[in-house]
């Protein structure tokens, strides 16, 4: 295999919501609107941004649980969507998902033994013998003891639940585990224990995540990288370090300054964005969020700003700062800039 575990290239997810009498479209959601990310073996990719952006949907198209309206997701170099049914199954085997919620996702009806021992039974060809052995070893691998094999998952808390979602994904020996807020229906007490089993876990077994959460103490926890969606779209991506010091996007600033921190008479500096989320149905054209931005400026309205990388790591979609970049510090004022994006090209100009 020659570059990232796994490559995702324009991903596109419609949702028909509406159709007319004759059955076509009238109303589509455009729930992914052009992703592309990669994840290398053995690192965490967290993906964040509010509730409805989209970040679900991407998971489950990186793991063909639906089909994409547009683009292509690579594992271990081959397109998944053109995998045939014996090589889609192998696939099945070595990319898993993690559900959120630990009591919905366990059959109630289904032993702990038998539903570790179900993706054995799918996926090898080892005996019974062999398969109760490899559950045991599961059940240890995560916290729990191997007598617990023959209980139902309402006889469990709900982080034990999620322990046992944990192993169940660990069965088939994946290379790719897509977690998709595991840590939100639990208690605060029990978070650090699961995050802590995950790292520990992708140490022990070189484990790849991509890690869904809205939750950015979580993440600057456990990612390597931060990958920031709003309205089915990618704004920013860059090491988790780079985000939290330096946001670039204003979405993104407007996220990491919500944070609640634990001393109330400490300074911070709320960035607000007004108004709510356009609706999904239909997005405003050129920059989803120039409607609440405080710097949006006339081309923020017209055109899609692109994701650019600054040459590194960190990639912003956002017209300010790349021509910012470009010009070396100054925008002609015939573009229109507004007074809040004026103050803000002063003190970059200042800071040069």
């Amino acid at each position: 295999m020659t570059g990232p575990l796994l490559k995702a290239q324009g991903l596109t997810r419609n949702f028909v919501v509406k159709r007319s009498l004759l059955g076509k479209p009238t109303s589509v959601v455009r729930a992914v609107d052009g992703v592309s990310l990669d994840v290398s073996a053995g690192e965490t990719l967290a993906l964040v941004g509010e509730s409805g952006c989209g970040k679900s949907t991407v998971g489950r198209l990186v793991l063909r649980l639906i089909e994409p309206t547009e683009g292509q997701v690579t594992f271990e170099d081959r397109d998944i969507f053109a995998l045939p049914t014996d090589e889609l199954r192998r696939f099945r085997a070595r990319a898993q998902l993690i559900f959120q919620d630990p009591y919905a996702s366990l059959n109630p009806r289904m032993t702990v033994g038998e539903m570790l021992g179900e993706p054995l039974l799918l996926h090898t060809s080892m005996p019974a013998a062999e398969r109760r052995q490899r559950v045991a070893e599961l059940l240890s691998l995560v916290g729990l003891r191997r007598d617990q094999a023959d209980r139902y998952p309402h006889e469990f808390s709900g982080g034990q639940r999620q322990r046992i979602a944990i192993a169940r994904a660990l069965a088939a020996d994946p290379k790719l585990i897509v977690c998709d807020e595991p840590v939100s229906a639990l208690d605060v007490s029990i978070r650090s224990q699961i995050l802590n089993l995950l790292k520990d876990l992708q140490q022990r077994l070189g484990l790849a995540y991509i890690f869904i959460s809205h939750d950015l103490a979580v993440v600057k926890h456990i990612a390597r990288r931060v990958a920031v969606m709003y309205l089915g779209r990618i704004v920013e991506t860059a090491p988790v370090d780079d985000i939290f010091a330096e946001p670039r996007h204003p979405y993104t600033q407007a996220l990491l300054s919500a944070i609640p921190v634990p001393t109330p008479s400490a300074h911070r500096h709320r960035r607000i964005l007004p108004g709510d989320p356009p609706s999904p149905i239909d997005p405003p054209p050129g920059c989803h969020l120039n409607p609440r931005c405080p710097h949006a400026i006339g081309i923020c309205r017209e055109k899609r700003p692109a994701l650019e990388s600054d040459g590194a790591q960190h990639a912003t979609a956002c017209h300010i700062w790349s021509d910012i970049r470009q010009s070396g510090g100054s925008i002609p004022l015939d573009r229109g800039v507004s007074p809040q994006l004026q103050r803000l090209i002063d003190a970059y100009e200042r800071s040069a």
